[in-house]
């Protein structure tokens, strides 16, 4: 079974480092040590998206994902730990960020799929 969370992190606000950033993670940018990573952590998909300089990363993970594991992992790996220094310098914490936290997980509160009320065949309408 799949399992998703979703994270938040601000870049610093600066076009160019955003634009660096962004180079970083287009196909072929990211270092393939990190990528390998990534998988061996049980991460069946990742996707990060940028609005203004503030990044959502959607992250779906197998049975066999923890991210006691991962942490652990990703200390003991110098690939990981050098990639996470060279992201640090575009990136800065969201002002709720407690000690080191970097990417924040986020709190699911809406599903369309548990909804059980009928659409509407009129969209402007609204319906009670």
């Amino acid at each position: 079974m799949t399992t998703r969370h979703c994270f938040a992190l601000d870049l610093k606000d600066d076009p160019e480092l955003i634009e660096t950033y962004k180079k970083y993670h287009r196909p072929g940018g990211v270092w393939p040590g990190i990528l390998a990573s990534i998988k061996q952590a049980g991460i069946e998909n990742l996707d990060i998206y940028l609005v203004g300089n503030r990044l959502f990363m959607i992250m779906d993970v197998d049975d066999t994902f923890s991210f006691e594991k991962k942490n652990i992992a990703d200390l003991n790996n110098s690939k990981v730990v050098s990639w996470e220094a060279l992201m640090g310098q575009f990136q800065q914490r969201l002002p709720w960020a407690q000690g080191n936290e970097k990417w924040l997980l986020m709190d699911k509160i809406f599903m369309l799929s548990q909804e059980k009320a009928p659409l509407s065949k009129y969209p402007n309408k609204l319906i009670n």
